[in-house]
C-alpha cells in the first residue's frame, strides 16, 4: 500500500464525519486544477486544493456543512484582493458530505490517480539509491528500486516497491511505456549494460547514470564500439545525474538534484486527470 493510500485509510478511520472538497471549475490563474480534491473533518484535513485564503474558506465551509448536517454546498470564488489572493483567476468548488458511497470511492480515487503516475526504475540501493528512494517517494511517481544484492534493499521506505533480481536489464525491457531509468549500481560494467538497455527504449522519458564526465566518456567509447550504440541515442543520456553546477557529493544532495531532473522529464506537460470527478460522480474510469 502506498504512503498516500495508508494516510487516507488512517484519516477515514479517525473521521466518522468528513466532507470532500473538490475544484469543479478553474478559470484564469488558479492554485490548482479541476478535479483536485481534499478531505475535511471537524479537526483534520487530508490533501490540499492549493492552500492560502481560498483553502481556508473552503475548509470553513466544509466544517459548517458537517456541523449543520447538510449534504452539499458550492462556492464560486474570485481570486482577487477581496480575499487576499492575487492569482487573478476564478475557482468553483463543490463540497459534499462524505457518505458511505463516497467513502468507498475515495480509495478507488487514489488508486486511479496513482495508476496514471509515471514509473521510475532506480537501479542500485546504495547510499545515493537509498536517498533517491526517499526523495522520489515524496513525488507523484511509482518508484521501483532494483538490486542484485538482497542486503542493499534493507532500510528502503516501506511503501516503495523493491525487486531483487540477478538480471536487472530484464526490468528495463519490461518497464511500462514512458518510464524513467536511473542507474547507480555498485558495478560500472553493470551500469553500462543497464544504460544500454534503457537507451534502446525509444519511449524512455529519462535515462540517467551516476558518475562523472570521465565515466561518461568511458561509457561512450564502450557504447559506440562494443554495444553498437548510436550517437543520437547517446545524446539522451544524463550523466552525471543531478548536473555538475553544484559540486556537493553528499548522497542526499545528489538525490535531491536528480529527483528534480527526473520529475521534470517524466511528468507530462499537463497533469493527467481521472475521467470522473469525486463530487457528483463517483465513476473513476
Amino acid at each position: 500500500m502506498s504512503r498516500r493510500a495508508a494516510s487516507l485509510q488512517a484519516f477515514l478511520a479517525a473521521s466518522p464525519k468528513a466532507a470532500v472538497v473538490e475544484i469543479c471549475a478553474a478559470r484564469g490563474s488558479t492554485p490548482r486544477d479541476v478535479a483536485t480534491w481534499m478531505l475535511v473533518s471537524p479537526d483534520a484535513i487530508f490533501g490540499t486544493i492549493g492552500g492560502g485564503q481560498l483553502e481556508f474558506m473552503a475548509i470553513d465551509r466544509a466544517r459548517a456543512l458537517i456541523a449543520e448536517g447538510r449534504a452539499t454546498d458550492r462556492m464560486d470564488v474570485p481570486l482577487g484582493p477581496e480575499i487576499g489572493q492575487c492569482c487573478g483567476g476564478r475557482v468553483g468548488i463543490d463540497i459534499a458530505f462524505l457518505d458511505a458511497e463516497l467513502r468507498r470511492a475515495m480509495p478507488k480515487r487514489i488508486e486511479a490517480e496513482e495508476h496514471m503516475e509515471p514509473t521510475v526504475l532506480v537501479f542500485g540501493g546504495g547510499h545515493v539509491g537509498l536517498a533517491l528512494a526517499h526523495s522520489l517517494n515524496l513525488l507523484p511517481l511509482r518508484t521501483v528500486i532494483i538490486e542484485t544484492r538482497a542486503d542493499a534493499l534493507d532500510g528502503m521506505p516501506t511503501d516503495v516497491e523493491t525487486r531483487l533480481t540477478s538480471v536487472p536489464e530484464e526490468e528495463v525491457r519490461n518497464a511500462p511505456p514512458g518510464s524513467g531509468f536511473v542507474v547507480l549500481t555498485h558495478d560500472h560494467a553493470l551500469d553500462f549494460l543497464i544504460v544500454a538497455e534503457a537507451l534502446a527504449r525509444t519511449d524512455a522519458r529519462y535515462v540517467g547514470m551516476i558518475g562523472s564526465k570521465t565515466k561518461r566518456v568511458t561509457f561512450k567509447n564502450w557504447y559506440l564500439k562494443e554495444a553498437s550504440g548510436a550517437e543520437a541515442d547517446l545524446e539522451r543520456l544524463v550523466c552525471p545525474i543531478g548536473g555538475s553546477a553544484l559540486k556537493d557529493k553528499r548522497p542526499e544532495v545528489i538525490a535531491a538534484l536528480a529527483a528534480a531532473e527526473v520529475i521534470r522529464a517524466v511528468l507530462p506537460a499537463a497533469p493527467v486527470k481521472p475521467a470522473g470527478r469525486v463530487v457528483g460522480s463517483t465513476a473513476l474510469t
